[in-house]
């Protein structure tokens, strides 16, 4: 009798990061951490050549990001970083702070222990990058945090429109410089922030992420309003 013949089947290649993917985030992290201004039209050719790409992934990536509200396409005239105003944080941050509370009581009805485990160790990376002052990293952790609550959640569609504010406010966020009081009581609240959740107690949860986005926005509002005096004053 012949030997067992294994069944043919299709070929199931080792999954990586795909190409899609790493230029979004790329292009995401040049935007957010303020290599691209505001205002900045984005140059294709240049793009291609530092990323050793052709124009077809990289406009695809462009798509992402103006649907995440960084950029802006423009017929006949490409690709601009998108510009944040006073008004838009008067008006978003509340938004946000009420879908991110509503986010947070389902995540108390339907976080799973995995789930609560891998915040858990989100929050701890996070606290050593904020005792080494490394403000960058503290970010990219602490946004991982609320994307991970957001999807313990449960609900795509509030998860969508959280992330269409979320991604336009990003790089006001990362460029306003909070001092060390602020960015410690930023940490003290994440640490209520995760206590609650690891409680399960979604109404002490929701005003915990509330309060937080709110002085998220206060901290905003500052370093923008500073800013703009300063223009003006050398204008």
């Amino acid at each position: 009798m012949d030997k067992e013949r294994m069944p043919t089947a299709m070929p199931e290649p080792i999954t990586r990061r795909s190409l899609h993917d790493e230029v979004v985030s790329r292009l995401r992290d040049l935007i957010v951490e303020g290599e691209f201004r505001p205002g900045t039209r984005i140059n294709e050719r240049l793009l291609c050549e530092r990323f050793a790409i052709s124009r077809t992934p990289l406009r695809e990536a462009l798509k992402v990001l103006a649907s995440e509200g960084l950029v802006e396409l423009t017929p006949n005239r490409g690709a601009t970083v998108a510009e944040f105003t006073l008004s838009d944080v008067e008006e978003m941050f509340p938004v946000m702070g009420a879908l991110e509370a509503l986010a947070g009581e389902l995540a108390c009805q339907r976080i799973t222990e995995a789930e609560l485990a891998e915040i858990r160790a989100l929050h701890y990376q996070m606290v050593v990058h904020f005792q080494k002052g490394e403000l960058p990293e503290y970010f990219h952790l602490n946004q991982a945090i609320h994307e991970a609550m957001l999807a313990a959640a449960r609900n795509p569609t509030l998860s969508n429109i959280f992330r269409s504010l979320s991604g336009r406010v990003s790089p006001a966020r990362f460029r306003a410089n909070m001092s060390r009081a602020r960015w410690t009581r930023a940490v003290e609240e994440h640490e209520k922030i995760l206590k609650a959740l690891e409680a399960r107690n979604g109404p002490l949860l929701a005003s915990l992420l509330k309060e937080h986005l709110s002085n998220k926005g206060e901290t905003v509002r500052e370093a923008m309003f500073a800013t703009e005096s300063v223009r003006e004053a050398v204008g």
